[in-house]
């Protein structure tokens, strides 16, 4: 029957129910159901462009209704590992989408926006006349930025420097020394594979030849222990343990795409593939409450190309991954205050960047989230990369340097960005075009100066950058530390289903700050924008 009453005989009386499915699918698109045999859902014009932008980020084997479900199902059981896995998708679903009009791009940057806005103040920013110094942020705060001082790069570390750091029992004397001169210009390739040990804390810098050797022997035995417990595991028993299950496939599909385009990676039954796999597993019995997130593999593949030793590239990755775990952890707390405190720093270094970002859908940070995420690993080439890595670990000339080379990779782009009038998209696509283009050394030049001149300011500096840079807060109360368990608590809060109503808004010290409702990545990246 119609809807003005018109009615006409049974359809399909000589046939069965499938006959008919079969009639509708040239009218409509619908999907059987996997909770219900005789329950089918039909997709509307919102749900088919869904899966059309779940084609285009080619997240699935199979281009089918049924793996757009899966994927929901799998991001509402594993939401953080699932968002993880579609995040290396977004660059081709930006970069090489077709065109598309432009409400679609500013309803994605509105959803991403859900995950991390920052809504600042934006107070008129004026530049100074003068030769030697020039306003910056927020003119009523009096804060004056000197000229950048030149920070030229040095010589890596020699054979000869790092012999002469130590006595004869071979003990390093002077760490410090060797620090500095690893952050002024790297190390010799020759010496990476014995240096990089106590850049990672494998071995003590106090520790003699010979303890080195016993404690070798210990780590060693403890590695392969811990390998045992996994390479022993049943059928039987994965099948009752879902979580080591998902992991272990997580694993086995990010290891057949690491640096395959890499000699020390590349072609089909490389055994090196297959150290990489075991060191990523034993991991997860070594960490199973972080276990493996996407990304991981990526840091581990340089270590294990320079040490070509499975016991010693675990235990160095084990050590880069205690620096940078934060990153990986469900309540992406880490990785929100990294990308709140880059914000930051370009309030007082780049002020017009900074509210030019926040005028176009950017003042979140997050196409700078592939940067800290893996430490610019997908940036550079593996020998620049081993370089930067080994600069960052020093913890020189502070320990967020990272965040300094960030803010002076935006600062170089800074006029293409915004003479160009870039939104939301252009931005990321931007920023992601500079991938093996970034210039190494000057890059790290322009960072140290701008530690330089952040530290003659360092009495002017609001609290929420004075941290970053390694000093204390001048406001005694600690509000920023009680800031942050607060936030963490509400972050807890909300993982329990807990939700508190508050916007995105700064406190009373202009720190930025992520209201107690605010979802985590994973919810607020919903349907897989990452």
């Amino acid at each position: 029957m119609q809807k003005d009453g018109t009615t006409y005989v049974a359809f399909f009386q000589l046939l069965n129910a499938e006959s008919f499915l079969n009639s509708l699918k040239g009218f409509i698109k619908f999907v059987k159901s996997k909770q219900d045999r005789y329950l089918y859902l039909v997709f509307d014009e919102v749900s088919s462009n869904l899966n059309k932008s779940f084609a285009e980020l080619d997240i699935f084997q199979e281009n089918t209704s049924d793996y757009v479900w899966k994927f929901v199902k799998n991001l509402h059981n594993h939401p953080y590992e699932t968002t993880m896995e579609a995040f290396s998708k977004l660059a081709d679903v930006w970069l090489y989408k077709e065109p598309v009009k432009r409400p679609v791009e500013e309803a994605v940057a509105d959803l991403l926006n859900r995950s991390l806005t920052v809504n600042v103040p934006q107070p008129p920013v004026s530049v100074g006349s003068g030769e030697e110094y020039e306003v910056i942020g927020d003119p009523g705060l009096g804060i004056l930025l000197p000229p950048r001082p030149p920070c030229p790069r040095g010589a890596p570390l020699t054979q000869e420097q790092w012999d002469k750091c130590k006595d004869t029992e071979g003990r390093v004397l002077n760490p410090e020394t060797v620090r500095e001169i690893i952050f002024r210009g790297g190390i010799s390739p020759s010496l990476r594979y014995e240096v990089w040990k106590f850049l990672l804390n494998y071995y003590p810098w106090n520790s003699t030849n010979i303890e080195r050797v016993e404690l070798r022997k210990k780590k060693t035995d403890e590695y392969f222990a811990m390998k045992l417990q996994w390479k022993s595991m049943t059928a039987a028993q994965e099948n009752r343990f879902s979580d080591f299950r998902d992991r272990k496939s997580l694993i086995e599909k990010d290891v057949n795409r690491t640096d395959r385009t890499h000699a020390y990676y590349s072609g089909d039954n490389n055994p090196h593939l297959a150290q990489l796999y075991d060191i990523l597993m034993t991991y997860v019995m070594y960490n199973f409450d972080l276990g493996y997130v996407q990304g991981m593999s990526d840091l581990l593949s340089p270590i294990l190309c320079l040490m070509d030793h499975e016991v010693d590239a675990f235990w160095c990755f084990v050590g880069f991954m205690d620096k940078v775990s934060t990153n990986f952890e469900m309540d992406q707390a880490g990785m929100k205050a990294q990308l709140c405190q880059l914000h930051n720093i370009l309030l007082v270094t780049e002020p017009q960047l900074a509210q030019y970002l926040d005028k176009h859908d950017s003042g979140n940070m997050f196409f700078c989230f592939r940067w800290l995420l893996v430490l610019f690993k997908r940036e550079f080439n593996t020998v620049d990369i081993m370089k930067l890595w080994e600069i960052l670990w020093t913890d020189l000339p502070c320990k967020n340097f990272h965040l300094l080379f960030c803010a002076a990779i935006l600062e170089t782009e800074k006029s293409i960005l915004m003479e160009n009038r870039y939104g939301f998209t252009e931005i990321l696509k931007h920023i992601n075009d500079l991938s093996l283009h970034i210039e190494l050394p000057w890059t790290l030049s322009k960072a140290e100066g701008i530690y330089h001149q952040l530290m003659a300011v360092a009495p002017q500096l609001p609290d929420n950058v004075r941290v970053v840079i390694g000093l204390k807060p001048l406001n005694k109360s600690s509000e920023i530390s009680d800031q942050e368990d607060e936030d963490s608590s509400n972050g807890a809060n909300n993982a329990n289903g807990e939700s508190n109503s508050s916007s995105t808004n700064t406190d009373e010290g202009g720190n930025i700050k992520f209201g107690n409702n605010e979802v985590s990545f994973e919810r607020s990246l919903n349907l897989s924008y990452m």
